[in-house]
């Protein structure tokens, strides 16, 4: 590495599909790393459907959609390097994590978005693929992203979180000496963007800014049926994913009171989400927390890190901006790090965090490069 560091990008699309997110990121001497630019593309409701429904696919659907959304992911970078004014020459490495078709925690997995086409559309070495290798070594298989949580912020001297608010909600536990603990708590924005897309019948994809609800009640009994099920009681490590807490979650528990009272529903689903974080943490970590550094989309939902806030009191609750990492940033960013770490033969997983029997070299390498 040179004094400067090295540049990297990293694309992710979360569970819910609603968009390829990109970051880039330079990496430097001394565990430093900072975001120089993000963005997020959107996808088409159409197109987001399609990736949502691939859970049925058959080979052939499935083989299409790899490397469809291999060129989606593909134009996210470059669009991001142009936006940049980066040329392609100048990035060491890109790490995509890929579209999560499906996920059995510790024993199969499934992410597409063909690095293959990502290396030839864009000229740049491509790391992917990062969940089998830590299944290989007895992981779940996720989450991977507390590596890059103990990375930026495991030197405090005290305990504090990380908390992502993407589909699913995941949490690490760094600092103060203390062994990284990372698990997925359960639903993140995804049971609400769920209901929101059954009550609008998909014209919307979330709930912006917690607007609906903000306008409903929270049902007690709806909130007691929501929390009738195994995964909250279970201990760490463990992983989840659209195939627990998908549509037919919201469907079987939420589906009278949504017909009904659809901004009650939202409601309660959103105090939910924060009462499932908040009680992982009662329960599962043994150690008091200085602060809950907020990141992901249900970030930008404020009525959800109200919730949070007095939930979690004394904990500070703090959106990651605050140490100069977007929101939506931290994913993308997160697997630029793991990419960089793979294509220099450096492990870039905890154990601690996966369950896995030791940490690994995690992801795919493709070279871009290369003589006739």
């Amino acid at each position: 590495m040179n004094r400067d560091g090295v540049l990297a990008v990293g694309l992710m699309s979360g569970t819910s599909a609603d968009g390829v997110s990109a970051a880039l990121v330079r990496i430097g001497p001394g565990r430093t790393l900072r975001v120089l630019a993000h963005r997020t593309d959107p996808l088409p409701r159409r197109e987001r459907e399609r990736l949502l429904s691939l859970g049925t696919a058959t080979a052939a659907e499935l083989s299409e959609a790899n490397f469809r959304i291999g060129r989606r992911f593909a134009s996210a970078a470059r669009r991001l390097l142009r936006s940049a004014r980066i040329l392609p020459r100048r990035v060491l490495v890109i790490g995509s994590h890929g579209q999560t078709v499906y996920h059995d925690s510790g024993r199969h997995t499934l992410q597409i978005g063909e690095p293959a086409v990502i290396a030839e559309e864009t000229g740049i070495d491509v790391v992917a693929d990062f969940r089998p290798r830590d299944i290989a070594a007895g992981g779940q298989g996720a989450p991977l992203v507390p590596f890059f949580d103990e990375f930026v912020f495991g030197h405090a001297p005290r305990p504090r979180a990380l908390l992502n608010l993407g589909g699913i909600a995941n949490l690490t536990v760094v600092g103060g000496r203390v062994l990284p603990l990372a698990f997925d708590t359960g639903p993140g924005n995804c049971l609400i963007d769920e209901a929101v897309r059954l009550v609008t019948g998909g014209r919307r994809g979330f709930d912006r800014n917690g607007e609906r609800a903000s306008r409903g009640r929270v049902d007690r009994d709806l909130l007691l049926r929501l929390f009738d099920h195994p995964y909250f009681s279970r201990r760490p490590p463990k992983s989840t994913g659209r195939e627990l807490f998908g549509r037919s979650y919201v469907e079987g528990r939420c589906g009278s009171v949504l017909r009904r009272r659809p901004n009650d529903a939202i409601a309660t689903l959103t105090y939910f989400t924060a009462r499932a974080i908040a009680e992982a943490i009662a329960r599962f970590v043994p150690v008091p927390l200085e602060e809950v550094i907020v990141s992901g989309g249900g970030a930008l939902n404020s009525v959800l890190t109200r919730h949070l806030e007095w939930m979690l009191f004394p904990a500070a609750v703090r959106p990651s901006i605050v140490y100069g990492v977007d929101p939506m940033a931290k994913e993308p960013a997160a697997f630029a790090l793991l990419a960089v770490e793979a294509i220099r033969g450096r492990t870039n997983t905890l154990p601690s965090a996966t369950g896995a029997r030791r940490a690994v070299i995690a992801g795919k390498i493709v070279r871009a490069g290369g003589r006739p």
